[in-house]
């Protein structure tokens, strides 16, 4: 036997056993590959053509990707530059809740919530979206209107401060979640 015989033999028990193992013959490969897949439904045929045809996208579905993409756009950069959650400045558990740095997260959830809105004005199917927004915004003029931001010393003021700061840390997931809800329509 020559030397490069027995490495060809390897090849082929290799390709073979391959063969077995999935079970496949060469008329299954050949069979398959002429037909279209399981997964993959048939376009439908209009009775006067031959050609497919293809469903539009409603207006409203059009509208709430707009939204979306818009709104996602927007809380993305402010989520990269403030964090949200746990890792936001106005968390519950910062030590930057009552510093300007938590009131510049918050103008920029205000802001997300804003441009959120004025998206939304007018459209149906976007409930999720506008409640969010709204209560958003009303946290935001409530963590001001306390003067949180400020690092205020009575005790009362700084619970107070504790209920919108959490609505604001989590705002920019919020808003996601409404922008999200609002391509089912809620």
């Amino acid at each position: 036997m020559m030397k490069w015989q027995a490495p060809l033999r390897a090849v082929a028990v290799l390709g073979l056993s391959g063969v077995l193992v999935t079970g496949c013959s060469d008329s299954e490969v050949a069979n398959r590959s002429e037909q279209p897949p399981a997964s993959s439904p048939s376009p439908s045929l209009s009775p006067s053509s031959s050609t497919p045809s293809v469903e539009p996208v409603s207006a409203k579905a059009q509208a709430a990707e707009k939204v979306k993409l818009a709104v996602e756009r927007r809380i993305s950069a402010d989520e990269r530059q403030f964090g949200s959650g746990t890792n936001s400045p106005c968390s519950t558990s910062s030590p930057q809740l009552f510093t300007a740095k938590c009131k510049a997260a918050a103008d920029a959830t205000s802001d997300a919530a804003g441009l959120a809105l004025s998206e939304i004005d007018g459209r149906q199917g976007f409930a999720t979206l506008d409640s969010v927004a709204r209560k958003l915004q009303a946290a935001v003029g409530t963590y001001t209107s306390l003067g949180c931001a400020t690092g205020p010393t009575a005790a009362d003021t700084r619970t107070a401060c504790l209920e919108p700061a959490a609505v604001i840390a989590q705002g920019f997931a919020d808003l996601r979640g409404g922008a999200n809800a609002g391509l089912a329509g809620k």
